[in-house]
Order: C-alpha cells, then sequence, then structure tokens
C-alpha cells in the first residue's frame, strides 16, 4: 500500500521529549515501512522520522502548540504533498473536516483526545468522510453514537526500552505539569507511604507554570526532587530504577502511553481507575488502581509485582507490532470495501435506463 500519514505541526516525529501522539505516528511510520510499505509523512520538516517526508512541510513550531490557525495551515500543505496515496491516515483535529482534500482516497482519523462535547461534534462530522479509529474503549464509551470503525490500543518499540531494576529507592512521576494528571496527588501519596519521590514533568505552557508554582512547588520537601522534562533515555532509566510509577490521574485519560512505557521498563503502575487506566492495569497483576485515599496503602503492594510479568504483559498486549498489524488490517478492510469512482455513477446511470 501507499500510506499517508499526517501529524500536527508543532512536535517533531519522533518527538524529542514530550509528544505521545508523534511517538504513536513515528511507531507507526516505521512499522509500515519495515513491511514494505510505502510511507508518506506530513509532519514538521525538522522530524527525523526515517521515512520520505511530504513536500512543502515547515519547521515545528512548539510554542503554538494547539493553535487552530497553525494547524489548519499545515492540513493543507499536508494534503497536497499526499498525491499517489492509497490511503491516509491523519491524526490532526482539523484534517478529516478539510473538504479540499481528494476524496477518492480514504481516510482514516484517530481520536487521540477526550471525547468531550466540542470534539463529539468535531468527529461526527469527520465520520461523514472519514473512517474513526478510537484508541480506548472508554473513549468510545462516553459517546457511543458516534460510529467507530476501529479500536485500537497504542503500542511502542519495546526494543527501545531497556529493563530496569527497580532498585533506586524511590517512586517516580513522568508527564505534564497539570492538575489532570496528579503531580500532587503522587507527592502526597509517595509521602504518606513513606517513599521518595522524583518526578519528570512538561512545564512550558503559562498554565503549567502558574500550576506548578501554585500547587506543586509548595509541596515539594527534602524527600520529593523535581527533574523537569527528560529525554527518551532519561525518562526510562528514571522508570526502570523506580520500585513503582504514580499515575493518579484526575481525568478521563484516553490512552495514557506513559503507563505502557513504564511497564516496558518493568516497573509496576499505581494509579486511580479513571478513563482507559484499567484497560491497560491489570489489576494485582501489573499494578493497583484505586481511590486517592487508598494508593498509599497499595503502593508497597505495587511494589512487590512482578517486574517480569509487566515487561511481559506489554509484550503480549502494547507491542509496536501489534498496534501496526491492527492498523494493516483495518486498512486492507477499508481498501477492500471501498467502491472505486466513478462505479457509483455508472451503477445509477445504468438503473436510471433500465
Amino acid at each position: 500500500m501507499r500510506i499517508g500519514l499526517i501529524a500536527g505541526p508543532w512536535i517533531t516525529v519522533p518527538p524529542l521529549t514530550y509528544g505521545g501522539t508523534e511517538r504513536v505516528v513515528d511507531c507507526l511510520a516505521r512499522g509500515f515501512a519495515a513491511a514494505g510499505h510505502d510511507v508518506v509523512l506530513a509532519a514538521p520538516s525538522d522530524s527525523e522520522c526515517p521515512v520520505p517526508l511530504a513536500p512543502g512541510m515547515r519547521s515545528s513550531e512548539p510554542a503554538g502548540l494547539g493553535f487552530t490557525l497553525s494547524e489548519l495551515s499545515h492540513v493543507i500543505r499536508a494534503y497536497r504533498g499526499m498525491g499517489g496515496m492509497d490511503i491516509i491516515h491523519d491524526h490532526t483535529l482539523a484534517g478529516p473536516l478539510y473538504k479540499n482534500r481528494p476524496l477518492s482516497v480514504p481516510v482514516v482519523a484517530t481520536i487521540h483526545c477526550l471525547l468531550a462535547p466540542p470534539a463529539a461534534d468535531i468527529y461526527r462530522a469527520a465520520a461523514e468522510t472519514a473512517s474513526i479509529v478510537a484508541i480506548s474503549n472508554d473513549q468510545v464509551s462516553r459517546v457511543p453514537e458516534l460510529p467507530i470503525a476501529r479500536v485500537i490500543h497504542h503500542g511502542m518499540d519495546l526494543s527501545l526500552v531497556p529493563r530496569g531494576a527497580g532498585k533506586g529507592g524511590y517512586a517516580c512521576f513522568v508527564g505534564r505539569m497539570s492538575p489532570d494528571k496528579g503531580p500532587a496527588e503522587a507527592i502526597l501519596t509517595a509521602r504518606k507511604a513513606g517513599i521518595p519521590l522524583k518526578l519528570a514533568a512538561k512545564i512550558r505552557a503559562p498554565e503549567e507554570m502558574r500550576y506548578f508554582k501554585d500547587a506543586v512547588q509548595p509541596l515539594l520537601g527534602r524527600n520529593e526532587e523535581f527533574i523537569g522534562e527528560i529525554s527518551d533515555a532519561d525518562k526510562y532509566a528514571l522508570m526502570g530504577e523506580a520500585s513503582v510509577f504514580l499515575n493518579p490521574i484526575r481525568w478521563a485519560e484516553p490512552f495514557g502511553l506513559v503507563m505502557i512505557e513504564a511497564l516496558a521498563t518493568g516497573t509496576p503502575v499505581l494509579g486511580t481507575p479513571i478513563g482507559a487506566a484499567p484497560e491497560i492495569i491489570e489489576h494485582g497483576v501489573t499494578g493497583y488502581l484505586g481511590s486517592l485515599d487508598d494508593l498509599p496503602d497499595l503502593l508497597p503492594r505495587a511494589a512487590a509485582l512482578s517486574r517480569q510479568g509487566c515487561r511481559a504483559a506489554v509484550e503480549r498486549r502494547f507491542s509496536a507490532d501489534r498496534m501496526v498489524s491492527d492498523h494493516l488490517s483495518l486498512y486492507e478492510e477499508i481498501l477492500e470495501k471501498r467502491v472505486p469512482p466513478g462505479v457509483v455513477e455508472a451503477e445509477q446511470t445504468n438503473q436510471i435506463t433500465r
């Protein structure tokens, strides 16, 4: 197949630090190419994913993350560079609504965000001309009437993640500096459980800086270390030596790639049973999920779980090969069912003639 992949304009593929969606797109691009397919990627021009880049791309714009104008401009250029594709997989929000894209080419759109009412409106409209992929069953359950072509959990290239020994004597938190992610709750959980905590977090946007200054920094004591935003290699080292990965989220996260990253290093996850977390964490096997009040008591139990079992669960359920295979199966199904351009018109003409 000739497969076009469209990522957003703000973060490179793969990302240097923060960027969950971009990690998934990078993994798909490499996997499709390794399987013998021709892949063209529409992403920032400073991306280092080893597949051909669509013409006309510009460099990443991290300072404008989430800005509508930059995404719309990127989407227009992306579709201009997607000539000759058999199928296009769009990972932007606005792209599936772009009416000047080649409608003769089927488009797949993945929902990477929470299906709150505004997003649900967008994907209802997108579903009129695109096949919609969800990343968890919890995500789908929030708008059950939305037509979903497939639910495909994320996966990752496990060869890039070394197994850790978990001998660092600390718990860790990795995520965005946001109340949704629960860094303050992670501090309180570790403190009540009597274990040091290391926090690594993206802290760029003004609201992230304000939250850190107002809610997290005042909580930091001698047993808590704030590291900031770190590279993948440093992240996996941090996770791998932690006894437990803390994920006390406070929102219905559609997936949570960081949980499978932690499990890939062998580190059990302790968090709240919100969003897709119960689809990822096997309670009592790869971690524990409970209320914020329960987490300190559950922490020692999580730390005692088999690190080998955590890694094995990721290899079984969240590998790159499984994710790539699931997507290719969907693409083949879409292409097999697609009516070639002109056939519908010819059939209608024949009916009128008869």
